[in-house]
C-alpha cells in the first residue's frame, strides 16, 4: 500500500477541477483587466507630459506606487530599505538608448577576434603569403609541368601514327600500282 494509505489529494482534501465556462469567464476579465491597464497608461503618459512643465518638487507618485503594493509582515510598519534589493523599473521603448556604447562580454570579444583573424588569414592565402599558400602554388607548378608534358607527348604520338599512317597508305598504294 502507497505511503499515506488512501489514493487522494494531499491532506485527504478531493481534487476540484474547473469548468470550461469559468476559465472562459477568468479569460475575459484578465483581459478586460488589460485593458483598463493599457488606457490608465495612455492617461498616464499624457500626465506625465504634463507634469514636466510644473517644478519638480513633488515626489509623491513614488511614494505612491510603493504605497500601493501590499507590504508583508513587519514591512508595513517599519520602513526598510535593502541595499542589495535593486528596484525594478520597467524601461519604456522610447527610454532605451540604442546608439550607446555596448559592453561586449569577454566570449563574444574573442569571437569577434576569431573572426577578424580568420579573415586576414584568407586575404593573405588568396594573396599567396601564406606557408601553406606557396606550397598549393609550387604543388599546382609542378602539376602544370606534368600535364604539359603528358600532353606534349600524347601530341607527338599522336603526329607520329598519322605520319606512319600516312606512310603505309603511301606504300601501300604505291605496291598497289606497281602490281596492276
Amino acid at each position: 500500500m502507497p505511503k499515506g494509505g488512501r489514493k487522494g489529494g494531499h491532506k485527504g482534501r478531493m481534487r476540484t477541477y474547473t469548468s470550461p465556462e469559468e476559465i472562459d469567464a477568468q479569460m475575459k476579465a484578465e483581459k478586460e483587466r488589460k485593458k483598463t491597464e493599457e488606457e490608465q497608461e495612455g492617461a498616464a503618459v499624457n500626465d506625465d507630459s504634463q507634469t514636466e512643465d510644473k517644478p519638480a518638487g513633488s515626489g509623491s507618485e513614488d511614494s505612491d506606487e510603493e504605497g500601493s503594493q501590499r507590504r508583508k509582515g513587519v514591512e508595513g510598519l517599519i520602513e526598510i530599505e535593502n541595499p542589495n534589493r535593486a528596484a525594478q523599473k520597467a524601461k519604456k521603448v522610447t527610454e532605451i538608448e540604442l546608439e550607446g556604447p555596448k559592453q561586449l562580454s569577454r566570449r563574444e570579444r574573442e569571437e569577434i577576434e576569431k573572426q577578424k583573424a580568420k579573415e586576414r588569414y584568407m586575404k593573405m592565402h588568396l594573396a599567396g603569403k601564406t606557408d601553406q599558400a606557396k606550397a598549393d602554388l609550387a604543388r599546382l607548378a609542378i602539376i602544370r609541368k606534368q600535364r604539359e608534358e603528358a600532353a606534349r607527348k600524347k601530341d607527338e604520338e599522336r603526329k607520329a601514327k598519322e605520319a606512319a599512317a600516312a606512310a603505309a597508305a603511301a606504300t601501300k598504294g604505291l605496291h598497289t600500282l606497281s602490281l596492276k
